[in-house]
């Protein structure tokens, strides 16, 4: 079987090796959603993934609830995009980015206006102390829905025009997609509603938008598909997620990312069995798995065939050249939660590299 340090064909996209660097929002963009300077050496020092599937962007004001985070639905952000895809490029990697829809997680106080949602249901909030800062939201109408497609297409078209090699559809976590795909949050009783085939409609509808914008082979998806998240859940989750595979292997997406919880899961936790193996079976295209892994789990999971790649997150926050240190047995440094979403410099582009600051090695090369 391949292992991590051989190189992968995803759709349109040759990865030099199957170590993605998840999404992970990291809070350093402006009020305006606009990304910032210090973002073009946070990724590029990151170059040596795989592939690098960037930190959610938003694809509206309506849909982006998160401060700070940035989007691609105005020039102004597809331009300060720019800088940052090139420097990536320039560095010898790859980069899609993920577009993201919040759904019923989007702040009101972010947004300036009640988030929509599958239904009207109120998401509940665990992240602290004081009050549930979500808003109950309102059932997406068709005109609703007919105005996300397009937002979708927009920031697809505006992704290649930053210069994004492709783009992943958001549909985990429980934000828009995954609120359409849950029975727990998806109460609806039109044609987005009820049945597995119908919940899992918008998601088919928006990947035919992204694969019309830029072609199957730029076009991934991520999941999350066993057990709650962020207060989205379903009774019978193998119900609507295998058939959701299937129709995704069917359009021929260039590949699928899955984030799964365990029992012992650092974010999120859960006693409903993973998937994967359900969903292998039907998905046969390259797949992407995700959620505190280690080299002894991936190596493993890499071995059986269960997975085509694995995809890092948080070791990736303090690892800029996680590849290398997973290659050699190098030591981690340890990510500070402290500064996850911070908006200085600090805690994102001075984590040390293993041969001196990664801010020093603007040069820095993924081997082919």
């Amino acid at each position: 079987m391949p292992s991590l340090f051989d190189p992968i064909q995803l759709g349109a996209i040759h990865a030099p090796n199957r170590i993605l660097m998840s999404p992970l929002t990291r809070g350093r963009s402006t009020d305006a959603h606009v990304p910032t300077p210090i973002m073009i050496d946070y990724y590029r020092q990151r170059a040596t993934a795989g592939l690098i599937i960037s930190e959610g962007t938003g694809i509206s004001q309506e849909g982006l609830g998160w401060p700070k985070a940035p989007g691609l639905w105005t020039d102004e952000q597809v331009e300060a995009w720019k800088p940052i895809t090139q420097a990536v490029h320039d560095a010898g990697g790859r980069i899609v980015t993920q577009l993201w829809h919040m759904g019923r997680l989007s702040r009101p106080d972010v947004i300036g206006m009640q988030p929509l949602s599958a239904s009207a249901i109120l998401a509940p909030y665990n992240r602290g102390p004081g009050p549930n800062p979500y808003a109950e939201p309102r059932a997406a109408t068709l005109d609703d829905l007919a105005r996300v497609l397009d937002d979708f297409t927009l920031a697809a078209r505006n992704a290649l025009a930053a210069g994004f090699d492709g783009v992943q559809l958001h549909a985990a976590n429980g934000y828009l997609i995954d609120q359409f795909l849950r029975n727990g949050t998806n109460k609806r009783d039109d044609q987005y509603g009820g049945s597995p085939e119908n919940r899992m409609r918008l998601l088919g509808e928006v990947v035919d938008r992204l694969i019309a914008e830029l072609g199957a082979g730029r076009t991934s998806v991520r999941l999350s598909p066993n057990g709650d998240s962020q207060g989205a859940d379903d009774s019978d989750p193998e119900a609507i997620f295998v058939p959701a595979a299937a129709m995704l292997q069917e359009k021929g997406i260039a590949f699928l990312e899955m984030r799964e919880q365990n029992p012992t899961s650092s974010f999120g936790r859960t006693d409903v069995p993973k998937l994967s193996p359900a969903i292998r079976k039907v998905f046969t295209s390259p797949l992407i798995l995700n959620q505190d892994y280690d080299l002894e789990s991936a190596r493993a999971d890499m071995e059986s065939g269960l997975a085509d790649g694995i995809a890092f997150g948080r070791p990736y926050i303090a690892n800029p050249d996680l590849v290398e240190r997973l290659r050699s047995g190098a030591p981690l440094n340890q990510p500070d939660v402290k500064t996850f979403y911070t908006a200085g410099t600090e805690g994102y582009i001075d984590y040390p590299a293993l041969n001196g600051p990664a801010s020093e090695q603007p040069a820095l090369q993924a081997a082919e």
